[in-house]
């Protein structure tokens, strides 16, 4: 739904989606949100819940995608296209010109790892596109460094995107993240196999599969479909053949 605009609230577009089909993804409990966009959350939740009783909302801001009109003393107006948690390191320094990492910490709520990120994105990103400078110089963020706004973006762009700096995933990592993306569809996953057994009555494992497959609005393999398919065997949704075990049956 897009926000209708009041005073100087921001326009904001926001999309609402079951669990299963967003990313999983960490958040930030103690982040300190802007007046102005807590207002818009608080009347989004109002309404919606208002409409579907029963139901919780959670926000993942991680995800957001923001535009920030930027001012510099010498580039004049400039259009940022950046993270949420970027925007709102960005909108510290409408009330300071100088701020250390800690202090920015405490303003944002954002983790100390995540900030560092954060900062190194907006002070050590491409040389056209950093719209802070850090003091002392250097790569790597401690909690005692001083951060200003540049006086100029030699970037002729009007609107200048600036990217994120990604935590490296490890093997164990993105293991862990596929188990929690696929826990969180599992639900839809049973519903599927239910439905899908209660119309064929009796089906082979492999043609299972493959409807399964191509139902699901999401990739799956063919190893956690057989979990779920091993877990409704045990609740007696459908069984085994006696003479074969390939093939499954659904039990009223």
């Amino acid at each position: 739904s897009t926000n209708q605009l009041t005073n100087n609230e921001p326009e904001t577009n926001i999309q609402v989606l079951t669990t299963g089909y967003w990313p999983a993804v960490q958040s930030i409990n103690e982040l300190v949100i802007p007046l102005t966009i807590q207002s818009i959350k608080n009347r989004v939740e109002s309404f919606y819940l208002s409409k579907y009783q029963g139901r919780r909302l959670t926000w993942t801001h991680s995800l957001d995608r923001c535009i920030v009109v930027a001012r510099f003393d010498k580039s004049g107006k400039k259009e940022l296209e950046i993270s949420f948690y970027q925007a709102l390191v960005l909108l510290t320094f409408n009330d300071s010109t100088s701020l250390t990492c800690e202090e920015i910490r405490l303003k944002t709520g954002i983790e100390e790892g995540e900030l560092k990120r954060l900062l190194q994105s907006l002070a050590n990103g491409p040389k056209d596109s950093r719209v802070l400078v850090k003091e002392p110089k250097g790569r790597e963020v401690e909690s005692s460094d001083f951060f200003s706004v540049v006086k100029e973006i030699p970037n002729r762009l009007y609107r200048i995107k600036i990217s994120s700096i990604q935590l490296k995933e490890t093997n164990e990592d993105v293991e862990k993240t596929h188990e929690e993306i696929f826990r969180d569809r599992q639900y839809q996953v049973d519903a599927a196999i239910v439905r899908i057994m209660k119309a064929r009555k009796r089906l082979p494992h492999n043609q299972l599969i493959g409807e399964l497959l191509s139902q699901l609005k999401f990739p799956a393999n063919s190893s956690d479909l057989k979990k779920r398919i091993e877990s409704l065997i045990e609740r007696e949704y459908m069984e085994r053949d006696k003479d074969n075990n390939s093939i499954y049956q659904y039990l009223a």
